[in-house]
């Protein structure tokens, strides 16, 4: 997935004002927002050839925009296809370890559950998103996903046999 161009230096210095968001004592600084913007513009373009509009691009530690990607879930007929899922993959198979975990993943929307597991286990270092799901959902008739009943633990003894030992 090479990346569209380049983008400036981040500074996280700055200090949040009104409507500004803090994750973890970050701060939404106005290079985020430029990115931000970008990722916005590739929802509107996901949305205008027909998918969902969501849109994601990962910034690397430089500021170089390493890749992005748009929502392809309607396209690709594939109900996995998230930008911010497909970029974890991609930033976990293609960057080293050291250039993850100091890679920004810039996204229009909040990630879904899918997608931050795959966020977390790709180790990538900071999300920074412009609408929350709360907002998102106010914004989509009928808002959230159903939820989807789990039961169990179940068969401990049983399920515990091919794990125990994997994770040393």
């Amino acid at each position: 997935m090479p990346a569209d161009g380049l983008a400036g230096a981040r500074d996280r210095g700055r200090p949040l004002g009104p409507g500004r968001a803090s994750r973890n004592g970050e701060t939404v600084t106005p290079e985020d927002e430029g990115f931000l913007r970008r990722a916005i513009e590739l929802a509107a373009r996901s949305r205008a050839s027909g998918d969902a509009p969501y849109g994601s691009l990962l910034v690397g530690p430089d500021g170089e925009v390493l890749a992005e990607d748009h929502n392809t879930v309607t396209s690709d007929r594939d109900i996995s296809a998230h930008p911010e899922l497909k970029l974890a993959r991609w930033a976990a198979r293609e960057l080293d370890p050291a250039t993850v975990a100091a890679t920004t993943m810039y996204t229009s929307c909040q990630p879904c559950t899918m997608c931050y597991g795959a966020i977390q286990r790709s180790g990538l270092g900071r999300v920074v998103f412009a609408l929350a799901t709360d907002q998102l959902n106010g914004l989509k008739p009928g808002g959230d996903w159903p939820q989807v009943p789990q039961e169990g633990p179940a068969l401990y003894d049983e399920a515990r046999v091919p794990v125990e030992g994997f994770y040393h």
